[in-house]
C-alpha cells in the first residue's frame, strides 16, 4: 500500500510503501516535544516526491538520526537513519500521512530517554 504524506505547507511530499500496523511513541528529548508517532520503513520503501528544497536537517546526541523538517512551515514529517544491523531506514511521522485514522493504529511506547 502506498501512503502519501507531507509537511503542512506541502514543500515536503513523500510516499512510503507498506502497511502501517503500529507506530512508536518515543519519550526522548526531541520526539516527546514534537509529538511524533513513528512508523519505520526500509529506505527503499520511502520516496521523496518534491525537490528537497528547504528541507532542514537536525541531529543531536549520537548524530545517527537525521531529523528532517520543513524550513517553511516547521513540520517534521520524517527522519533518516539505520536499524541496529546498519540497514538504512526512514522513520515516518504518521501524523503527516494523508487520510490516516490515527485512532486505528496501535501505539507502542518506547523509552528513548534511557537508550
Amino acid at each position: 500500500m502506498k501512503n502519501i504524506g507531507s509537511c503542512h505547507c506541502g514543500n515536503i511530499r513523500f510516499e512510503a510503501e507498506g502497511t502501517i500496523d503500529s507506530a512508536l511513541s518515543c519519550n526522548c528529548s526531541i520526539c516527546q516535544r514534537k509529538g511524533n508517532l513513528l512508523w519505520f520503513v526500509p529506505d527503499s520503501a520511502f520516496k521523496l516526491l518534491t525537490s528537497g528544497e528547504n528541507i532542514g536537517t537536525y541531529t543531536f546526541n549520537k548524530h545517527v538520526i537525521q531529523h528532517k523538517f520543513c524550513q517553511i512551515c516547521g513540520v517534521s514529517p520524517y527522519a533518516e537513519g539505520a536499524d541496529p544491523k546498519g540497514n538504512k531506514m526512514a522513520a515516518i511521522n504518521i501524523r503527516c500521512i494523508e487520510d490516516i485514522d490515527l485512532d486505528a493504529v496501535p501505539v507502542i511506547k518506547h523509552n528513548g530517554r534511557d537508550s
